[in-house]
């Protein structure tokens, strides 16, 4: 049965959050965790939140928001991060940032990161570094008219860190991972698995990812990882695509893995490579579809969001 939700909250994140409150659930496993806010709303609800995601900025941004439950980062710690963050050393420790950012701008980045790593607390280190992406992302938005109108970055991050809300505190003990979605879902034994299905690609992850491929060179340190990040997922969900039976062989084989869960929540964007209803049939293989759930975005985004449970 299709249901058409036509009074769906705004935005895809309350769409799914739409959906998943018709269930009752008290762990859930997001094997492409990507953005933490899934995460941190699911623990307003009290569920145990296990999340995962090969890219380490997700992971990061897991580990500040969902893994933690009480840390803070203080006056203190501030001051470390922001420590000499405009002082130039002999040489970048990332040149890597050259490829986004001006010299001074990539000198304050690399500083950042390089103080953020001095933190011997990771759920703090991952705060600091979190908030670092926030400037990051806020840098990038600026084109060269309007470059002028860009605040000082140490000024926009003890900005960002002041309007941070304290942490979610449901008392249960979620975990971030960074590790390929199939070996994540076989060692979880929760109550629902959200899956929101990569989009299909043929291009390789850094081009895919554009301008948020930054995060990934500035959390690692370098650009010279993407290799191995291909190859860990190759051959699984996630990595470039040819063909559509080639993606759907590859969702099959993640939903093998994940039999052992007692519920599926799987997040499809239609935007024409894949269709729902041969989304559904690959389903059907391993597990009986219950309910579809869609929400038409075409005019926003040019797709439509569907939310399939079975």
């Amino acid at each position: 049965m299709i249901i058409s939700t036509d009074t769906t909250p705004r935005g895809w994140l309350a769409f799914e959050l739409g959906v998943l409150r018709r269930f009752k659930f008290k762990t859930i496993a997001l094997p492409f965790a990507g953005e933490a806010e899934l995460g941190v709303y699911l623990k307003r609800w009290g569920v145990r939140v296990a999340a995962n995601d090969l890219a380490r900025w997700a992971h990061t941004k897991a580990l500040a928001l969902v893994e933690n439950n009480g840390e803070q980062l203080t006056a203190e710690d501030l001051e470390l991060v922001l420590e000499d963050a405009y002082v130039p050393r002999h040489k970048l420790a990332n040149p890597s940032l050259r490829l986004w950012f001006n010299e001074t701008d990539a000198w304050w980045f690399d500083n950042v990161r390089e103080n953020a790593e001095k933190m011997v607390n990771p759920l703090k280190r991952a705060l600091a570094l979190t908030i670092g992406m926030a400037v990051g992302d806020y840098a990038l938005s600026f084109n060269e008219e309007t470059r002028e109108l860009r605040q000082p970055f140490s000024r926009v991050y003890r900005r960002v860190w002041e309007s941070q809300p304290p942490p979610v505190n449901n008392s249960q003990r979620n975990t971030s991972s960074n590790r390929e979605a199939r070996e994540f879902l076989a060692e979880q034994h929760t109550e629902m698995m959200f899956l929101r299905l990569p989009r299909a690609k043929n291009q390789r992850e850094r081009d895919r990812l554009g301008l948020s491929a930054w995060r990934e060179d500035w959390v690692h340190g370098s650009d010279g990882y993407w290799d191995d990040f291909e190859s860990a997922r190759a051959g699984r969900l996630g990595t470039h695509v040819e063909t559509k039976q080639q993606y759907l062989r590859f969702v099959e084989d993640l939903l093998q893995t994940a039999s052992h869960l007692p519920r599926w929540t799987i997040a499809h964007v239609e935007d024409g490579f894949v269709n729902t209803t041969e989304l559904v049939e690959t389903i059907s293989r391993v597990r009986k579809v219950e309910m579809i759930y869609s929400k038409d975005f075409s005019e926003l985004m040019g797709a439509r969001a569907v939310i399939i449970n079975a």
